[in-house]
């Protein structure tokens, strides 16, 4: 698989990232064999970019991705993991975790972008995976916590790829004005852009994919489903659009969408995987994989065939932005 660099690092990514989130059993369980299964089949397809964090099942997912990469050649993988909320002792326990994640409790999430506390996560990440080291560490949704992410965790995270310990450092956030501001006013390198830039949402063209271009900087995307609606062929009512229901002129716009797609020959999941690379400041679309199964389907979305013309259709018929770059960015192209 092909590989594209973060600018100014020495970091390069799979066009493709394993989203580790789901192996920590992010809204059902995941059996440790399915995990396993998951990140071996990512790596015979080709898959060197794996992201995790401790929010994702309260450190389950570090744990087992660690595991599955264990023994393989470390200088050829690439992994991600997040700072920002630490895992402490839970003293109240209830039995199962509240956020999403179907794990026991004993932990809980502590928000702190102090200095000691990006060295602390970053040192407890490390015991969880059982690796030596971090290529990249992204500030993890810091929406509410600007002033503390910008001047104490930030420049502890630059200290650290200024001595070599990581190779990039960034945000991942789902909102696309922050990350605009980490590249403008920090010492980020890259941003984890999750639903912003995609068929349904291509609001990032407003701040954060200019500032990437002005700046030199990289940008990693996520969320290409936007929760759903955009991962079957046949967008129907009920299905969820940023983690609620998607209400019925969005699925009637995907259903328009996915009309072309076909007209065009391809599937709508298949754009929705193609379209963030249209953007020549894209560098890396990053999908939740829960087993090997889903790994396969993943790989096949993102080498089918995806005309240029369909995006000149879509935009032709306002169901895009105008201002979606025409010709640039292209899977097999050049990188930016």
């Amino acid at each position: 698989m092909r590989h594209r660099k973060i600018t100014g690092t020495p970091v390069q990514l799979t066009e493709l990232g394993f989203g580790a989130s789901v192996i920590g059993n992010l809204y059902r369980v995941t059996p440790a064999h399915d995990a396993t299964a998951a990140v071996e089949t990512a790596w015979e397809a080709g898959i060197r970019y794996f992201d995790t964090a401790p929010h994702y099942g309260l450190g389950l997912s570090e744990h087992r991705l660690g595991a599955a990469l264990k023994d393989r050649p470390r200088d050829q993988y690439v992994v991600s993991s997040k700072v920002g909320r630490l895992l402490v002792l839970n003293e109240r326990p209830r039995g199962v975790d509240t956020e999403g994640f179907v794990v026991r409790d004993d932990l809980r999430r502590e928000w702190d972008f102090s200095r000691e506390g990006v060295l602390r996560s970053i040192e407890s990440t490390l015991e969880r995976t059982g690796l030596d080291r971090l290529d990249i560490v992204y500030l993890h949704d810091p929406d509410d916590h600007w002033r503390q992410a910008a001047e104490e965790a930030m420049p502890a995270l630059a200290d650290l790829r200024d001595q070599g310990v990581v190779g990039a450092i960034g945000a991942g956030m789902n909102q696309s004005a922050m990350p605009a501001r980490f590249l403008r006013e920090t010492a980020a390198d890259v941003v984890m852009l999750a639903g912003r830039y995609t068929l349904l949402d291509q609001s990032a063209l407003d701040d954060v994919l200019p500032a990437a271009l002005e700046l030199g900087k990289t940008v990693v995307a996520a969320g290409v489903f936007n929760s759903g609606l955009l991962a079957g062929d046949r967008p129907e009512q009920g299905m969820k659009y940023d983690y609620a229901e998607a209400p019925p002129t969005l699925v009637a716009r995907a259903r328009a969408i996915a009309d072309l797609c076909e007209e065009h020959g391809t599937t709508l999941p298949a754009a929705a995987v193609a379209f963030p690379f249209t953007h020549p400041g894209v560098v890396n679309v990053t999908l939740g994989m829960r087993n090997a199964e889903q790994v396969t389907r993943n790989m096949e979305l993102h080498r089918r065939h995806v005309p240029e013309a369909l995006w000149n259709d879509l935009r032709d018929r306002a169901l895009i932005r105008h201002d979606v770059p025409r010709g640039q960015g292209a899977r097999g192209a050049s990188p930016p």
